[in-house]
C-alpha cells in the first residue's frame, strides 16, 4: 500500500513530465483517443517483460493516460472537501490497482474494469479512517443498510420503525439491529473539552471533561501490591505458602493445617506474625 501511494503521490506531481515524453506521449483528444491510446499500451505491456524499464514506462503511461477516471470517481464524494486530495490520492491508487489487474482477453474495456476499483478503493479508505473507533466492517456495512430501511420504513408505516421491524426488513436478527446502532455511535467522537450544553440557555462553560471520569479507587491498591511483592518474596517458604493458600486460594486456616501438617492455632499464629511484619514494612518511612 505504501509503494502504490507513493506511485500515486509521483502519478500526480509529475504528470506533466511523463506525458510530454515522445514514445509515450498521450495523443491530444478527447475520451475516445484515451481509449484508444489504452488499448494500444496495453497491447503494448502485454508482450513485455515485467519489471524492466520499458515495462514501468508503459505502465506508468497508462495511469497518466486514466487519470481522468480518477477525477470523475472523485466527483462523486463532491460534499468531502477537507479530503479531496487525500480522496484523489485513494483514487489513483486505485487505480494503479485496475492497470496491474486488467487484462486485454477480459474482453471489456478498461473504463469499465477500472472505475469498481478506484470507487471501491475510495470506499475502502473512508471505511478504514473515517470512523473514530475501528469496528467491524459488518457492522458498518449493516449500519448503511439499515439508515436505507428506516427511511423506507418511516414513509411507509408513518411511524418510526421498531427494532423488530428493521430487523426483518434488513433479514437480520434484532440482536444485530441493536449491536449495529451500538456501533453506529462510534462513527464520530467529541472532544472533552466541548461544552455539555452548547449554544443552549443553560450554558455554563461547563465542558465533559468535568463530568466524566473519577479517582479510580484501586490504584492505591496498585501501589500496595508493588510495594508489597519485594517484601513477601522475602518471606521464609513456609510463610509464602500459607499466606498463598490464605488469600490466594481462599483457603480457611483449618484445611491450610491439615495441608501443612500443623495445628489451626499454629497457623493462626503465624499468619498474625506475617501480617504484622509486613504491615511494618510497609507502613515504615522509606
Amino acid at each position: 500500500m505504501a509503494s502504490q501511494l507513493q506511485q500515486a503521490r509521483e502519478s500526480t506531481t509529475k504528470n506533466e513530465t511523463s506525458r510530454s515524453r515522445g514514445a509515450q506521449r498521450k495523443p491530444a483528444g478527447g475520451v475516445a483517443q484515451a481509449r484508444a491510446w489504452s488499448a494500444v499500451l496495453f497491447r503494448r505491456l502485454a508482450v513485455l517483460e515485467e519489471g524492466t524499464s520499458e515495462y514501468q514506462s508503459v505502465r506508468n503511461a497508462l495511469v497518466e493516460a486514466n487519470t481522468g477516471l480518477v477525477g470523475f470517481a472523485v466527483k462523486r464524494f463532491s460534499d468531502r472537501t477537507e479530503q479531496v486530495e487525500d480522496i484523489y490520492q485513494v483514487g489513483v491508487v486505485g487505480l494503479i490497482k485496475a492497470v496491474n489487474r486488467f487484462d486485454p482477453d477480459y474482453g471489456v474495456e478498461f473504463v469499465s474494469f477500472a472505475m469498481p476499483t478506484i470507487v471501491g478503493e475510495i470506499k475502502r479508505f473512508f471505511r478504514d479512517t473515517n470512523w473514530s473507533v475501528r469496528v467491524p466492517r459488518r457492522l458498518q456495512e449493516l449500519r448503511i443498510d439499515l439508515a436505507r430501511a428506516t427511511d423506507q420504513l418511516a414513509v411507509e408505516l408513518d411511524h418510526a420503525p421498531t427494532t423488530a421491524e428493521l430487523a426483518g426488513r434488513a433479514g437480520v436478527r434484532e440482536e444485530e439491529v441493536l449491536e449495529s446502532q451500538m456501533a453506529a455511535s462510534a462513527y464520530s467522537a467529541s472532544s472533552l473539552d466541548a461544552p455539555v450544553f452548547h449554544d443552549q440557555p443553560d450554558d455554563d462553560g461547563t465542558v465533559w471533561a468535568e463530568r466524566v471520569g473519577d479517582t479510580d479507587p484501586a490504584l492505591e491498591s496498585v501501589e500496595n501490591l508493588i510495594a508489597l511483592k519485594p517484601l513477601i518474596a522475602a518471606l521464609p517458604l513456609r510463610e509464602r505458602t500459607i499466606l498463598s493458600m490464605r488469600f490466594s486460594d481462599d483457603m480457611t486456616q483449618s484445611a491450610i493445617a491439615a495441608r501443612i501438617g500443623i495445628s489451626q492455632m499454629h497457623v493462626s499464629r503465624l499468619l498474625a506474625q506475617t501480617l504484622g511484619k509486613l504491615r511494618e514494612h510497609l507502613l515504615a518511612p522509606s
